[in-house]
């Protein structure tokens, strides 16, 4: 059946072995002596590719991958949301650290979420999936309640909670659709070969969630939505045809509601030419490049930004990623780059790995959720792909998008826990193991 757990153990058992016959250990391999009595330079290289090869093949590596990139990233965000809004700030709020100290509230309250995530049992999260679905749902129906719902750029998907403080329904809604529709598919797993099972009430339930988003106007949000979906349906094990019907209906939808408001039309075009207007329609991403362009390899330094002095619209959220190559240069942007890979590699893993379907299910939707918000982010501040006024994950402003995300990291490495021997080597480190996560995953030089 699609997505048995059965069909997936298989296969990793048949690699594990052929992997061990295909590969000897360099213990039994051969050293071949040159002339003058020295190993030649091969072993040097096999001995560090067996090294990685043992350190990714670890229980843990996927835990460590997950814990380090979802904190670097949160971190270097915090880092960068200081220096990117200060001018913003100060012309807004009268203070320049005004927005960093509600980001700093933000990862203050995220980071035990993350903790109380990575501690929460599986069964944990199947009782929550109802009841965060039903809440955003109910959320997002009051954004469109006049006097609660607020309008923020064009886009009606804001709740005022009093002062300086929005929330962003739309954001949760994220977490509670991955969740609801791994537990429905799990529930239903011997009966996705039938094609009512897998559209009911999957679809609906979806397309609830999507009709109340665009309804606000949020169509970067929808479409990551949708890859939730599809995501599910790729591991849930869904015929390929569906994905071309899902993908062709997709592609007519965003062009109807392209079409029909100005200010998408203007974002599309920016994409197809980005200086055709830099000081109108196409300011935002003539400028975003222009930041990355002048950042050179190590960029100007943090805090030294040009474009953040009013030059770049959303310099501290949609377009964050430009002020970090402009003050970090290349090698900041590839770090970054880095991160999610192994944010994302880390997700993939966890969801390969195990036997509960549920956890597959979940553990794929999460990952692609965070990394198709990433690639659409960074994929826009690059020219590549038009603007869909999406944060990047972990790294931008915006309380709402944060806790969200740091709580499904935190799941993540919940279902990280229970792979083959995880909880076993992580019950014998005890205190502190997460002090020593980073010196664990590298494996010891032999002698």
């Amino acid at each position: 059946m699609p997505g048995g757990t059965k069909q997936t153990a298989k296969p990793a058992a048949w690699w594990g072995k052929a992997r061990a016959a295909a590969v000897p250990s360099a213990r039994d391999a051969p050293v071949r002596q040159s002339p003058g009595g020295a190993r030649p330079g091969r072993t040097g290289r096999s001995r560090v590719a067996r090294d990685v090869r043992r350190a990714f093949n670890r229980p843990l590596t996927s835990y460590y991958l997950l814990l380090g990139s979802g904190l670097l990233l949160s971190v270097l965000g915090l880092v960068m949301v200081l220096s990117a809004s200060q001018i913003f700030s100060r012309v807004t709020y009268g203070d320049f650290s005004a927005v960093f100290l509600k980001q700093a509230v933000a990862v203050g309250i995220g980071l035990p979420l993350m903790w109380i995530g990575a501690r929460l049992p599986v069964r944990a999260y199947r009782m929550l999936a109802y009841p965060l679905l039903l809440g955003a749902v109910g959320l997002l129906c009051l954004v469109l309640v006049p006097g609660i719902g607020m309008e923020v750029n064009g886009n009606r998907n804001w709740i005022a909670l009093g002062g300086p403080f929005q929330l962003q329904p739309s954001e949760f809604a994220k977490l509670g659709l991955v969740l609801w529709g791994a537990d429905l598919l799990a529930r239903k797993q011997k009966l996705l070969g039938q094609w009512r099972h897998l559209f009911i009430p999957l679809f609906p339930g979806a397309l609830l969630v999507l009709g109340l988003v665009m309804m606000g106007g949020d169509m970067g949000t929808a479409m990551i939505l949708t890859v939730v979906v599809l995501a599910l349906l790729w591991v849930a094990g869904a015929p390929g045809r569906l994905f071309v019907l899902a993908l062709s209906t997709a592609a007519v939808l965003a062009t109807v509601f392209i079409v029909v408001k100005p200010h998408r039309a203007a974002r599309f075009a920016s994409f197809l030419d980005p200086f055709s207007d830099p000081q109108g329609s196409t300011l935002q991403a003539a400028h975003g490049i222009y930041a990355l362009s002048t950042g050179g390899l190590f960029g100007s330094g943090i805090g030294t930004s040009y474009e953040k002095w009013g030059t770049l619209p959303e310099a501290h959220t949609d377009f964050i990623f430009a002020v970090i190559g402009e003050e970090l240069g290349l090698v900041g942007t590839l770090s970054v780059l880095t991160l999610f890979a192994a944010l994302g590699y880390a997700g993939i893993r966890v969801a390969g790995r195990t036997r509960d379907p549920f956890v597959r299910l979940a553990a794929g939707g999460a990952t692609a959720w965070i990394m198709a918000q990433a690639t659409i982010n960074i994929g826009a501040v690059l020219g590549l792909l038009p603007i869909a006024g999406v944060p990047l994950p972990l790294v931008s402003y915006g309380g709402s998008a944060l806790l969200p995300t740091m709580f499904a990291v935190g799941m993540l490495l919940s279902f990280a826990r229970t792979e083959p021997g995880a909880a076993k080597q992580l019950a014998a480190q005890g205190p502190g193991a997460v002090r020593r996560a980073f010196a664990r995953i590298l494996p010891r030089r032999e002698r």
